[in-house]
């Protein structure tokens, strides 16, 4: 089936079965691969995209499903101000080791600031907790969204690598 889709504010015409996951189609028609594929079951959150800016995960949301909701991937969440920001505080903390996960990390920070822009500890435990990140920056990306915030942090670097 043909689809029209919004992707990262375009509009995007793709051609694909009505049971293939949304994260195929960005990956593989659209050759947007910021999105990781982890798990293929929605556990591990890799492959977390925006739908009308609610975390969703792209494995196994069907791109029938998808309708007339706006998409926004890692390669386009800097075009928004909790985006931006968000991405800063990672480089400025120096939040990842291998990367893989870290699209879907960024992406639910995102998503957690855009609705709560002053998280307590617990919100950010809450709104982070089904994104798995195998080399445990789980300090640092507590950090960085507090950084992305505005809130107080200490610098975690020193307290990962000292």
């Amino acid at each position: 089936m043909r689809y029209t889709i919004r992707v990262n504010g375009r509009r995007r015409v793709v051609q694909s079965d009505a049971d293939t996951p949304l994260l195929w189609v960005l990956r593989d028609d659209l050759r947007l691969t910021g999105s990781k594929f982890g798990c293929g079951i929605a556990y591990c959150g890799a492959c977390t995209v925006h739908l009308d800016g609610v975390p969703a995960r792209a494995c196994v949301t069907p791109i029938s499903a998808v309708g007339n909701a706006a998409i926004v991937t890692i390669e386009g969440i800097g075009r928004s101000h909790w985006g931006r920001r968000v991405k800063s505080a990672w480089l400025d903390l120096d939040v990842m080791q291998c990367g893989y996960c870290q699209a879907g990390q960024v992406m639910t920070a995102t998503a957690l600031l855009a609705r709560n822009p002053r998280p307590t500890d617990a919100d950010i435990d809450q709104a982070m907790r089904n994104n798995i990140c195998r080399c445990c920056t789980y300090t640092r990306i507590r950090a960085a969204i507090k950084r992305a915030a505005g809130l107080p942090t200490a610098d975690t670097r020193e307290a990962d690598h000292g």
